[in-house]
Parts: structure tokens; sequence; C-alpha cells
């Protein structure tokens, strides 16, 4: 399925042009092609393209952007050029996440790229801290279009649409057309400006599957990647969702906000609380913020849900955070003490300690 206006020259005529062509379009979020449950077990067992319009980005230019966003970002933008990405944290003085970033350069400007709810009232914040620095923060979410490819044979059909991918996860392919993110999990993010995108689509879908960004909800919750919404604003530090097992993290890097309980967490002591990757079999998603239950807390909550989505074959794949205490002995349940049970599966990196 192939929307009608291939050559759109705004992001909204390319989600108008997916609508007008069967897309089941919710604001800026692409919901699926026609069949949700097909595409997931295309995610699974094939290749999969995903719109990515649900993100969007704040771009942040000026001779000062560097040394204002090293002090403001919990990653080291020391380590950031043109062929690296780096997952990063925007936090409160206490240590708390208001958002989960990806970052990387494109268009003589740095890119934070984040859900797209989250967009505005990050820019507005950051805006409150750059005083006399010369630096600009403006919404970009629209400048580009970004498409997600996964599956068997990805990494191929990147390579022969783009002309090149990128080897290693969060390493960045530079082409005339688009720039090109290899993400963890044998994912690829591809950025392009409308006009290149419009070209792009029809390569890409006549070999993978297009799919809506549940499926790609679905593919960064496999992969272990944590995405802090407005539901879960404040509620983790950056290592509780492993964020510094990701490399978003640096403990060698000047000061930030929150630098000094992220370190404090680090090195005083066993975190008391982990990221989980997990899967139940109930009828209802577990929704970001959901609270979860252990008999061994009494009542009292022993962990959170970071994100869940419908998994390929039934019920719901999660991340969520728990306290490793129960997560030893206890069975966890969600939204109430006796509710639906969480089946805990591997991580695909280093599992939390």
């Amino acid at each position: 399925m192939q929307p009608s206006d291939s050559l759109s020259r705004t992001a909204a005529d390319w989600r108008a042009a997916l609508a007008a062509s069967g897309a089941a379009v919710d604001a800026n979020r692409v919901l699926h092609f026609g069949d949700p449950a097909a595409e997931l077990l295309a995610a699974r067992d094939g290749i999969v393209v995903c719109d990515l319009s649900h993100l969007g980005t704040i771009a942040a230019t000026g001779a000062d952007t560097d040394t204002f966003l090293q002090g403001q970002l919990s990653s080291d933008l020391r380590q950031l050029d043109p062929h690296h990405a780096q997952y990063s944290s925007y936090n409160t003085p206490k240590g708390r996440m208001l958002a989960s970033l990806l970052v990387y350069r494109a268009a003589a400007a740095v890119q934070l790229q984040l859900p797209r709810e989250l967009v505005e009232p990050i820019r507005r914040r950051l805006a409150m801290f750059i005083l006399r620095s010369k630096v600009a923060l403006v919404d970009a979410s629209d400048n580009y279009l970004r498409f997600g490819v996964a599956g068997k044979g990805a990494e191929a059909l990147v390579t022969s649409t783009v002309g090149g991918a990128p080897a290693a996860a969060l390493e960045v392919f530079q082409a005339d057309a688009a720039i090109t993110i290899r993400l963890p999990g044998d994912r690829f993010e591809i950025v392009a400006d409308c006009e290149q995108a419009g070209r792009l689509w029809p390569a890409l879908g006549a070999f993978a599957r297009p799919a809506g960004a549940p499926v790609w909800d679905w593919l960064e919750i496999r992969a272990g990647i944590p995405v802090i919404t407005a539901a879960t604003q404040e509620a983790f530090v950056p290592q509780m969702v492993n964020l510094e097992l990701l490399g978003g993290v640096s403990f060698q890097k000047g000061c930030y906000p929150g630098q000094e309980i992220v370190a404090r967490s680090q090195y005083l002591g066993k975190l008391k609380r982990r990221m989980y990757l997990a899967h139940t079999d109930a009828s209802v998603a577990p929704g970001a913020g959901t609270e979860l239950y252990s008999r061994d807390l009494d009542g009292q909550p022993c962990g959170m849900v970071v994100s869940a989505a419908a998994a390929p074959g039934g019920g719901f794949d999660l991340l969520a955070v728990i306290q490793t205490t129960s997560v030893a002995s206890h069975p966890i349940h969600f939204g109430k003490p006796d509710g639906p049970v969480l089946q805990l599966e591997p991580l695909p990196y280093r599992a939390p300690s």
C-alpha cells in the first residue's frame, strides 16, 4: 500500500496521502495499514517499514550548542559526531527523567529525537537555560520524515535503497538522500526530507510490509529501549531503565541536571529497581505508568510499566521497572495485587544487576 502522492512536499501532505491510501492515522500516529495482526507477524518473521511520524525532533543550532547540551543531557556530547548517534536523557535536578532521547547530527544541527507529545514541553524547558548562550532550539519534527526498517533482510534492503547501511548499533550512514541510523535489534531508522522520503517509501515498501507505530513500539520493547512518555515523566532515574547499559549516561563528564543523584545511584550501593522485559497474556494492555505489585510489599507497588505493546500471536510485551527483591522471589502482577501475572523474559543485552 503506497500513498497516492509519493512526492509529498510537507510532512502533513505525507500523512494525508497515507490516510487517503487506506492507512489508519490518528493525529501524527499511523495506527496500522489495514491488518495490525499481520503487521506484527511480519515484524517477527519478515521485513517491515514503519512510518515514525509519532516521533519528533528538537533541532539545536548555534556556536554554543555542544557546550550547552553537554551541560543539560546525561550522555557525553564530546563523543557525538556525524557518524555516531547516542541515547541520552534530560532529567530534573533530582535526577528523574523528563525525556529519553536519541541524539544525532544532521543538517548542521544536533537533533534530539523523542515522542512528539514531549517535543514542545522539553524544548521550552531547555530554552529557559540558554540565557546568553548562542543556541537556538526549534521544533523540527515536520522538517523531515522518519521511517523504521526491521526484520530479516532489513540491512540488505536499506543498503540497496539508500546506498549503504551502518555496520554497528548507533552508527550513522550519511548519504545525499537521507541519513540512516542503525539501532539495537538490527533495526534502521531513515531520516530524509519530505521529497526524498516520498521516493524512498515506495522503494522500501516494494520489499517490506508497511506497518504502523504499534509495531515499532513492539520492536523498541523487544530491543530493551526505554521510551519516556508523559505518563512516566519523573518516575525513574536513568539507571532504573538501564540507560547506562545503552551508553546513555556518562560518568566522566561534568555537571548536568540531576548529575549528583545519578552518580550517587551508580556508586553508592546497588539499585533497588531495574528495568525488565516481560510478557502477559492479559486481554487488556498494561499502559505506561501502570503500577505493579508483589506479595512481599504487602499491597504497596513494587514497580511501574515503562511501555507496552501488542505481541505477535497474542498478549502483550512490555518493559517494566521492578523492585529487584520482588523479581527474585515473587510473581509480579500489574494493575492490582491480584492482577494478571507477568512472565519475565531475558533482555537482549547484559541483564541488570
